[in-house]
């Protein structure tokens, strides 16, 4: 009889143990599935945890001081070059209002070298210092053959040559009444004589000719005539 009770006891003790471990697996599994209020409305995700962090990380104190507008951050510090190191740019042209840039300044083109000094025939001159002396040169030459010349001949400028006096006495005073004083000279030719006015004499040929270009100016007819010495 004692024995029935004793292993009635056990056997109940253990189904006690099961129903109380079932119990309490239930009670667990209901808590973790189940949301408890409290819990959520306290509680933080990481993400919530992450941006929160972040807006902590960039909070300025004297942000509701600076109105709707706040302050833009500071640049970014630059590393100053080395001097050599880089090129030099251009400035950046400033910006005009209304957000067009302006063109950029003009650059002055690259001066062309100087070509070398080109000859009459086409082909430059290596030496054109010692063209200039040779041209010089050769002109001096050619005014001293022209004095030479001047030595040796004296210049008229002839106004005309006329059968009769009276015709060559006429054309001397029309040449004195414009301010050049005339001779007529006899010469015989051909057996005729002839009338020649005449104006000068020039011991220069250069004299003779600007005074022939003057009575052209003047609608007189004229000839450069030169006679020996």
């Amino acid at each position: 009889m004692k024995t029935q009770q004793r292993g009635g006891t056990v056997i109940g003790l253990i189904i006690g143990m099961i129903v109380g471990l079932a119990a309490a697996l239930a009670v667990a599994v209901y808590v973790t599935k189940v949301p408890v209020p409290f819990l959520s409305k306290g509680g933080k995700t990481a993400d919530q945890d992450a941006a929160e962090a972040q807006r902590n990380k960039n909070w300025d104190p004297n942000a509701p001081l600076q109105g709707k507008n706040p302050a833009p951050p500071p640049p970014a510090a630059v590393t100053p070059s080395l001097p050599g190191s880089t090129a030099p740019t251009a400035p950046t042209p400033p910006a005009v209002a209304g957000g067009v840039t302006p063109p950029p300044a003009p650059v002055d083109p690259a001066k062309p070298p100087a070509k070398p000094e080109t000859k009459a025939d086409g082909r430059s001159s290596a030496d054109p210092l010692g063209d200039l002396v040779k041209s010089r040169s050769a002109a001096a030459e050619k005014a001293e053959k022209a004095e030479k010349a001047d030595a040796a001949f004296n210049y008229f400028v002839q106004a005309g040559a006329f059968r009769s006096q009276g015709d060559a006495d006429a054309q001397r005073a029309k040449l004195a009444m414009l301010g050049w004083e005339a001779r007529v000279s006899e010469r015989e030719q051909n057996g005729i004589t002839i009338f020649r006015v005449r104006v000068g004499p020039f011991t220069k040929r250069d004299d003779a000719e600007q005074l022939k270009q003057k009575l052209d100016g003047a609608g007189v007819e004229s000839t450069l005539v030169r006679a020996a010495r």
